[in-house]
C-alpha cells in the first residue's frame, strides 16, 4: 500500500512516500526548484518520489494533506475581523492565493497528480506529532511540537502509544514561540522563516539585557511554560510586519535593516530573547512530564530546530530520552501526514525498534550512480580522477590533513534542514582559520556563523559533554574541560565578535564562543563511506572530529543533483570537489576554464 504525504503552501513544501508504513522517500521542493524554502506545490518532489520506486498516482492508495486548510482559512478570517479596519492591507494581500489555490487543495492535488483517489486532510500540529513519534525507537512517549501557528494552534503535547497519538493540550494562536522568535528575528534583520538559526548563533556573543523588558512588557509567563504575549507590540496579525512602531520605542531603535552592521545591541537582545525561549522550553518540558509520567519525549515543529534549547532539555529536563524530527519544519509534516494515514486512519499495528529510528538518518532523497556522474562530468569537460571507493578515505583523509576544503557529495541527499554526510563541505576542525575562511570565502555568510562538528559515535564522550547520539545535529554540548585552552584574562574581556579571535580548544573551528558545538554523532551503519573517512583522519591525527557543513552557499539551499554540486564547487573557493568515486581539483578546473572552447561548455543554466 502507498500512501503519498503532501506539505506545501507556506515554506518548505515536501513531498514523502511511504509503503505499507516504512519511508521509502523524501525530498523538500526547494532542492529541485533552487528556491530556498519553496512554498509551491511540491510537484517535482511528488515526481521524484513516484519515479524512484517505479510507480504512478494511479498506483497511490491515499494521498495525506498535512493540514486543514479551511480551518486555517477560518483563523485568517476571524483575526481580520477582530483587528479590522487595521489589517485590511494583510488581508487584501492574502487572499489571492487564499481563493485561487489554498482553499483548492483537493483540485490542485487531484488536477496536478491526475489522481482520483481518496485525499485525507490532518491537523497540521497532529502531523507534527506523528512525524516525532512514529519515526522514533519509542513504544510509549511524550511528544511536544511548537511552531509559529498552525490552524489555530502554535504549540500541543500528548501521548504517542503503539500506533496512536493523542494530544492533550494545545497553545492557541496568537500566543506563540516560534512567531515571538521570529518577530526577534525580524527586527533584528534577518529573514523570518529562514534566519532564525542566525540569530540563536549570534546570542552566544551578547548578554541577557533585555530579559527583564522582555519578561515585564511583551509576555507573561506561567510556571508550566504557557504564556500570554501583549499583541500591542506585535504587527502579526494585522500587518505586514512582524513588529510594529511600540516594539520599536521599547526596544529604543528602528528594526535593523537586513545586511547593515551587526551592533552589540542586537547581540544582546538575540542573547535576550535565546534565553526567554530556552527557559519557555524546559518549564513546558516539565509540565509535559509531570503530566504524562513518561521518560521518553519526542520533539517536532519549527522551534524544534533551536539545538541550543534542545541541548539544555537533554541536560537539565525530567526526561531520559529525547528524539529530535530532523525535518522539525513544516517539511516533516509530509511525514506525518503519511503515517497518521497509515497507523491511526488505516490502524495499523506498530512496532517500535529500541535501538534504531524508522528514519533512516534521514537519507531520504535522490541519489546518482556513477555513470551518471561520469556522464555530466565528461559533457562539462571537468577534468576528474577517479578513484575506487576504497580509497575514498584515505584520500579525502590526508586532504583534510593538508588544510584542504573538500566538496563531498555521497549517497542519498537528507531531508531536513542539515547536511549529514551526504552533502556536505568539510574541513579540518583543528585548524583555527577554518571558521572565518569557510565562512567569507565558500559560504559567503557572516563571518560569526558557527559550524558543526560530525564526531565518530565511540568518541564523542571523549571530547563533549554527551554521553549519547546525536545523528541529526539537532543537539548543542558543550566541548570537555581538558579539550579547551587556557584563557588568559584579556581573552575573557573580549566583547562581541571579538570573541572570536581566540581560540578555545582543540577544535577551535567547531567551538563556539561559550565553548559549546552542535554535534552530529556518526555510526558506521548510518553512512559507511563518510564514517570511514573521519576514523582515517582520526587514526592519522588523533582527532575523531571533523568540520561539517552544508554543502551550499548563502541564500542557496542544500545541492541535489551533481549539477547543483559542480556549480557550486566552482562558484566558491573550494579547493576539491569529491563527488561519488570521481575526485577533482580546483586548480585543474581553472586551468581549463581558461579556454574558451570550455567556457562554453560550462554552462550552468
Amino acid at each position: 500500500m502507498y500512501i503519498l504525504g503532501i506539505s506545501c503552501f507556506y515554506h518548505d513544501s515536501a513531498a514523502c512516500l511511504v509503503r505499507d508504513g516504512e519511508i521509502i522517500a523524501a525530498a523538500q521542493e526547494e532542492r529541485f526548484t533552487r528556491k530556498k524554502h519553496d512554498f509551491n506545490f511540491p510537484i517535482n518532489s511528488i515526481n521524484w518520489c513516484l519515479k524512484e520506486n517505479g510507480i504512478s498516482a494511479r498506483d497511490l492508495d491515499f494521498v495525506a494533506f498535512y493540514d486543514k486548510p479551511f480551518i486555517k482559512f477560518e483563523r485568517i478570517l476571524e483575526t481580520y475581523l477582530t483587528y479590522a479596519p487595521s489589517g485590511i492591507r494583510q488581508f487584501v494581500q492574502a487572499m489571492p492565493l487564499w481563493l485561487k489555490q489554498k482553499l483548492w487543495t483537493p483540485e490542485v492535488i487531484s488536477r496536478a497528480l491526475n489522481y482520483k483517489g481518496k485525499i485525507l486532510f490532518m491537523e497540521h500540529h497532529e502531523s507534527h506529532a506523528a512525524s516525532a513519534f512514529y519515526p522514533s525507537p519509542f513504544e510509549e512517549a511524550a511528544f511536544l511540537t511548537m511552531d509559529g501557528v498552525g490552524e489555530w494552534d502554535d504549540a500541543s503535547f500528548g501521548l504517542g502509544k503503539n500506533n496512536n497519538v493523542d494530544i492533550l493540550y494545545s497553545l492557541r494562536f496568537p500566543h506563540s514561540l516560534g512567531l515571538l522568535y521570529s518577530a526577534f528575528t525580524y527586527y533584528t534583520g534577518f529573514k523570518v522563516n529562514s534566519g532564525e538559526y542566525k540569530l540563536m548563533g549570534l546570542a552566544p556573543y551578547g548578554e541577557c539585557k533585555y530579559l527583564d523588558l522582555i519578561l515585564n512588557e511583551l509576555m507573561d509567563i506561567k510556571e508550566d511554560g504557557s504564556f500570554k504575549l501583549n499583541m500591542k507590540y506585535f504587527g502579526y496579525c494585522n500587518g505586514l510586519r512582524m513588529t510594529n512602531r511600540r516594539f520599536e520605542k521599547l526596544f529604543g531603535a528602528r528594526a535593523r535593516k537586513p545586511e547593515s552592521k551587526i551592533t552589540q545591541k542586537d547581540v544582546d537582545i538575540a542573547a535576550s530573547i535565546q534565553q526567554v525561549t530556552e527557559e519557555i522550553m524546559l518549564r513546558v518540558t516539565r509540565h509535559v512530564h509531570k503530566v504524562t509520567g513518561k521518560d521518553k519525549l519526542c520533539i517536532a515543529g519549527g522551534v524544534a530546530l533551536n539545538c541550543v534549547a534542545n541541548g539544555r532539555i537533554l541536560r537539565e529536563g525530567p526526561f531520559k530520552e529525547i528524539w529530535i524530527q530532523p525535518a522539525s519544519s513544516d517539511s516533516g509534516g509530509a511525514i506525518g501526514a503519511a503515517l497518521l494515514a497509515w497507523y491511526k486512519y488505516l490502524g495499523k499495528e506498530r512496532q517500535a525498534d529500541n535501538k534504531n529510528d524508522k528514519q533512516k538518518s534521514s537519507f531520504l532523497g535522490p541519489s546518482y550512480n556513477d555513470e551518471y556522474i561520469e556522464d555530466f562530468l565528461v559533457k562539462k569537460g571537468a577534468p576528474y580522477k577517479k578513484l575506487a571507493y576504497s580509497d575514498i578515505p584515505e584520500a579525502i583523509s590526508n586532504l583534510i590533513i593538508e588544510g584542504k576544503v573538500v566538496g563531498w557529495f555521497q549517497g542519498r541527499l537528507e531531508f531536513g534542514p542539515r547536511a549529514l554526510g551526504a552533502r556536505s563541505i568539510i574541513g579540518d576542525a583543528r585548524n583555527p582559520a577554518m571558521q572565518s575562511r569557510m565562512n567569507l570565502k565558500i559560504k559567503y555568510r557572516e563571518s560569526f556563523r558557527p559550524f558543526a562538528p560530525t564526531v565518530l559515535m565511540e568518541k564523542v564522550s571523549d571530547w563533549f559533554k554527551l554521553d549519547r547520539e546525536s545523528p541529526y545535529m539537532l543537539l548543542v554540548a558543550e566541548v570537555k574541560e581538558d579539550k579547551r585552552k587556557e584563557l588568559s584574562s584579556d581573552v575573557n574581556r573580549l566583547q562581541g565578535f571579538d570573541k572570536l579571535k581566540a581560540i578555545r580548544s582543540e577544535i577551535p573551528a567547531v567551538t563556539h564562543v561559550d565553548f559549546s558545538a552542535r554535534i552530529q554523532t556518526i555510526r558506521r551503519e548510518d553512512h559507511h563511506l563518510f564514517y570511514d573517512m573521519i576514523d582515517a583522519f582520526c587514526k592519522k591525527t588523533g582527532c575523531p572530529v571533523i568540520i561539517n557543513t552544508s554543502f551550499n552557499v548563502r541564500g542557496e539551499p542544500l545541492v541535489c543533483s551533481p549539477l547543483d554540486a559542480f556549480t557550486c564547487f566552482m562558484r566558491t573557493e573550494m579547493d576539491y570537489l569529491i563527488i561519488g568515486s570521481f575526485l577533482l581539483d580546483k586548480r585543474e578546473q581553472e586551468l581549463v576554464k581558461k579556454d574558451l572552447k570550455w567556457q562554453k561548455v560550462f554552462e550552468l543554466d
